[in-house]
């Protein structure tokens, strides 16, 4: 018998030139196929496909950490285009983009002194710098302002999604990812509230106000209502925890997500959420056997913005 031919497309040499865009760069590395350049080229190629499939309901889950960094543009320019329908994510995001709404955060570096920090009321997230007076002291005056205003108007009961969408409303900040969110009808779900700066001030403001309640239940029902009516869904998945899981874990109710893009740095070995495969997902029904799914591993400061950019063209184009 003739052995199989395995080796049939070629791995191809960058060829660089002046002014190249960054689509032109991630179309090359399709062909250069090298290592992590391979998969996150097939990945923009897998949102392109998710974002044209007619009927497909876009998730896009990430993580707080990103929102305190430039990459919040990207996040909140994805959501500007319509190009997500859902978003899942962490009490640390509406932190972030609140804040950064009125005040500055600042660049600095890994290897600081903390305790000289401290004693600065500067808090280190990472290589970014989160002044006391940018997070914690303008986001309670945000939002307690913010909860009064609601409670006066009635509101005694809202879901995440309903506070957030509130939330949005009052910004009025262009560079904001709720507002943007708000302003097109896109759900932002946050299950962990109560786990950040906002959801901290949800509990204060309870103390004086016994009536009112966040009712994650029906943040619960919206999600079904979604994922029932959904003919097809699809995710863009940043980072793990809490909204990764439950992103794919409504996503089971329809056998599982059509496609599939992972964007972390978390390993496998652990048995982590976070560091799982979507092959692990497959086995329990999040992720359909049939669907096109890949894992990029890398930092989505870096990854996230590059794969947007040569999305953007690609539709642009189109």
């Amino acid at each position: 018998m003739p052995k199989e031919k395995t080796h049939k497309i070629p791995v191809k040499d960058y060829q660089l030139t002046e002014n190249m865009s960054v689509a032109e760069l991630v179309d090359q590395m399709d062909n250069a196929w090298g290592f992590t350049a391979g998969k996150l080229a097939t990945g923009v190629s897998i949102m392109e496909d998710m974002i044209n499939s007619k009927g497909c309901v876009k998730f896009f889950s990430f993580t707080a950490d990103i929102v305190a960094t430039g990459t919040r543009g990207v996040i909140k320019e994805l959501v500007k285009r319509k190009l997500v329908d859902i978003l899942i994510t962490t009490c640390g995001t509406l932190d972030h983009d609140v804040a950064r709404c009125w005040k500055d955060y600042y660049k600095g570096s890994f290897m600081m002194n903390d305790s000289k920090l401290h004693h600065q009321s500067v808090n280190r997230l990472g290589n970014v710098l989160v002044p006391n007076d940018s997070y914690g002291i303008i986001i309670e005056q945000k939002i307690q302002q913010m909860l009064q205003d609601l409670y006066k108007e009635g509101k005694r009961e809202l879901s995440t999604s309903e506070l957030n969408r509130e939330i949005g409303l009052r910004c009025c900040d262009e560079s904001s990812i709720l507002y943007w969110a708000a302003k097109n009808n896109i759900p932002v779900f946050v299950p962990g509230i109560t786990d950040g700066a906002v959801g901290y001030q949800l509990w204060f403001f309870s103390q004086d106000h016994k009536d009112f309640k966040i009712n994650l239940l029906k943040d619960e029902g919206d999600l079904s209502n979604i994922i029932f009516d959904a003919p097809k869904s699809g995710a863009l998945i940043v980072g793990g925890g809490i909204s990764k899981h439950h992103t794919i874990w409504w996503n089971q109710f329809k056998d599982g997500l059509d496609y599939v893009v992972y964007i972390s740095t978390a390993e496998e070995w652990d048995g982590s959420l976070s560091g799982a495969r979507p092959r692990e997902a497959v086995s329990w029904g999040k992720i359909s056997e049939k669907a096109k799914h890949i894992m990029v591993e890398g930092d989505a400061t870096i990854v996230l913005p590059v794969m947007t950019s040569a999305l953007l063209s690609r539709l642009g184009k189109k």
